[in-house]
């Protein structure tokens, strides 16, 4: 008995707090069951309805209203514009759509924090629900019973408009059948909007009436979002109850774990989550959707000796594949030439095309040192190594079929297996490099089995939990991570056995590009190989590899381990360019960021990863110096300009065609439930 009064106050703040999440989560579902977006910017909504709502709060009832009022409003009218921006992205994925709303809450996010302020706002609640009542004999906050009852009436009301009214019905029908929904006289476009500005004003209104429990502040959006996320991996799409069972459970941990089980409540929920989506994956059979498509009637051996085949020969001005699509492969001018790295350019002819603008690169990179301050020579040496993180993410998206936003763990091992090698006195280049790289493709052996049983989107929010659970054991592990302060104060990296450490920028900067030059030389080597056909080949026609007998699941595997060495490679290089490592360094923002840098280069396009991970550093580092606090803002123009601008990436712009879509292989594949098998995702 005792027990239960030590815990019965955190057990009513778990059903409170789980209640808002229910209400947050129930749009987040509504966005991506009914209008088929993929919102990451939700929590930004949120934090509209928050913010909105503390500034407009006086202490009165009519304060409360009022701010409930605008904040749901303003936050329903962000839905409605969100409908508008991913329009163009219909038929592009929900990997474009990903990329566009993280830009949009990076944007939202900056202008909050330029508008409110940084500082985390007061909230003033009426006077009548200022003060406690009695609850079972312990002492309960007025507010947060009301808002119980609140949500639930909330909750209640959006249940009755979805199941019983005409409107819920053409909800129900938009994500059904939106041809058949057209022919009853309805426009989906306008339901689509409808749905989105109906997510929005959910979110809207949970963020007023919850701010005095997750108040408006400048981590407000993340931590909703991705709560937010947990509740409906775990709930599903298809059942509000299942939502609501569990956001409540989501509630309890975040408060009764935290009391019960501190030690464990960080990894409870993305464990969690991981788990589900685990176990979903494996009643679906990979082959029966597969990565992509083509012709069901061939016989699967034939078609694919003549698809390995065609991978191998030159092309000319067009070529007809054994899919039967006649794709152009003009040669382009000297950036498509460098960024091409796809499957199709494998020829002698084609490689020696591609050497002069390689090396040309090869010479400016080499060049740096004499034409930079040290300060810009540093971020040059960030980007190399933020660049072979975007490396391991396009084996994983672009030639394996496998979007991920969790590379920054292995990256994160490589980078702490280096700092702890160089305080232990390893401070040895190749050493470093060499145990970092093992130490991450260890940590993938293990986290693969996970993954490449999954596709689509199922396979971002695997990793995605991955990553996060990496996150939480960074923080817990103060002996070897140094927790939140990070670790620094290292001894600095040698380049060969018996030198002395790399004290200047110049060197430093040299020897990051002596081992990025040499891992992606091997990459490209790699994927250029009979090995990176094949596994090109899984991405593309899964099902058909499987029919002939390839272990498809090998492959994958194989891909996994080695873009996690490769991660690590990055991870033990940042370390040594930067000479100091924060959680921040390898978290989620930069797991982002790696996926935007190998969209913005294209999907199959080594160099292009690199690139874009230049382009990154130098948007966040080098021109927000010039704009102090507006760092996010300009990324989030990046993230938004580069889904819209850059449909094939980089390595989609030739010369004398333009960017007429999606490169093959360039979007999200799709997931077993969502696309009928035989069919491919647009």
């Amino acid at each position: 008995m005792n027990l239960l009064d030590a815990h019965l106050v955190p057990a009513v703040d778990g059903v409170a707090y789980g209640l808002l999440l229910f209400v947050v989560a129930a749009g987040l579902s509504l966005a991506f069951g009914t209008a088929g977006v993929l919102n990451l910017s939700h929590g930004m909504l949120y934090a509209i309805g928050a913010y909105t709502g503390a500034e407009l709060s006086d202490g009165t009832w009519g304060g409360l209203a009022v701010g409930l009022a605008a904040g749901t409003a303003a936050a329903a009218a962000a839905g409605a514009g969100l409908s508008a921006a991913t329009v163009p992205l219909a038929r592009r994925g929900h990997l474009a759509q990903a990329l566009l709303t993280f830009g949009l809450a990076l944007i939202g996010g900056n202008l909050l924090i330029e508008f409110f302020g940084a500082d985390e706002l007061p909230v003033r609640v009426p006077e009548a629900l200022d003060s406690s009542v009695t609850l079972l004999g312990h002492r309960y906050p007025a507010y947060r019973l009301c808002f119980i009852l609140m949500a639930v009436l909330l909750a209640a009301f959006g249940t009755w408009v979805l199941t019983r009214t005409r409107v819920g019905a053409a909800v129900r029908a938009s994500a059904d059948d939106p041809q058949m929904l057209a022919t009853t006289g309805h426009s989906p476009r306008a339901v689509h909007t409808g749905v989105l500005a109906a997510a929005g004003a959910l979110a809207g209104a949970a963020g007023v009436l919850g701010a005095p429990i997750i108040g408006p502040g400048a981590g407000t959006a993340d931590t909703v979002l991705m709560l937010s996320l947990v509740v409906v991996v775990l709930g599903g799409l298809r059942s509000l109850w299942m939502t609501f069972f569990a956001a409540i459970a989501v509630g309890e941990v975040q408060t009764l774990g935290v009391s019960l089980a501190p030690d464990w409540a960080p990894y409870l929920l993305f464990a969690a989550m991981a788990a589900v989506l685990i176990l979903r994956s494996q009643f679906t059979e990979p082959a029966t959707a597969g990565h992509g498509g083509g012709d069901a009637g061939s016989d699967p051996v034939e078609w694919l000796r003549r698809r390995l085949s065609a991978s191998f020969k030159g092309r000319g001005r067009g070529t007809a594949e054994a899919d039967g699509v006649v794709r152009p492969s003009g040669r382009g001018g000297p950036l498509s030439r460098l960024l091409r790295g796809g499957p199709d350019d494998s020829t002698l002819a084609s490689r020696g095309r591609q050497a002069a603008p390689l090396l040309i690169l090869l010479v400016v990179l080499i060049a740096l040192p004499a034409l930079l301050d040290a300060y810009s020579l540093s971020l040059a040496g960030s980007a190399l190594a933020l660049g072979l993180l975007a490396v391991s993410v396009t084996i994983l998206t672009g030639y394996a079929g496998l979007p991920t936003l969790g590379q920054t763990a292995p990256f994160a091992v490589g980078a702490y297996a280096t700092a702890n090698l160089a305080d232990a006195g390893w401070t040895v280049g190749p050493v470093q490099i060499v145990v970092a790289a093992i130490a991450a493709a260890l940590f993938s052996v293990v986290t693969g089995p996970a993954v490449i049983r999954a596709r689509g989107t199922t396979v971002l929010m695997i990793t995605l939990a991955i990553g996060e659970l990496a996150s939480a054991a960074i923080n817990q592990m103060k002996s070897v991570t140094g927790g939140a302060d990070g670790l620094v104060g290292f001894p600095p990296t040698q380049a060969l056995w018996g030198g002395e450490g790399m004290i200047e920028e110049d060197q430093v900067y040299n020897y990051a590009l002596v081992v990025a030059v040499v891992a992606v030389v091997a990459t490209i080597a790699v994927l250029r190989s009979p090995a990176g056909k094949l596994l090109t080949g899984s991405r593309n026609a899964e099902a058909r590899m499987r029919a002939s007998g390839h272990p498809v699941g090998r492959y994958l595997f194989m891909a996994h381990i080695g873009a996690g060495a490769l991660a690590g490679i990055g991870g033990s290089l940042m370390v040594t360019v930067q000479q100091y490592l924060s959680p921040a360094d390898v978290g989620f923002e930069i797991a982002a960021f790696a996926l935007l840098a190998a969209v913005i280069g294209g999907s199959t396009s080594v160099i292009g990863g690199l690139l874009g991970a230049g382009l990154i550093v130098f948007t966040r580092d080098w021109v927000a110096s010039s704009w102090p606090g507006h760092g996010p803002l300009l990324l989030g123009a990046l993230f938004v300009a580069a889904v819209y601008l850059l449909p094939r990436g980089l390595a989609g712009l030739r010369l004398g065609t333009g960017a007429r879509g999606p490169a093959k292989g360039a979007e999200l594949p799709p997931d077993h439930d969502s696309v009928p098998a035989g069919k491919v995702a647009p």
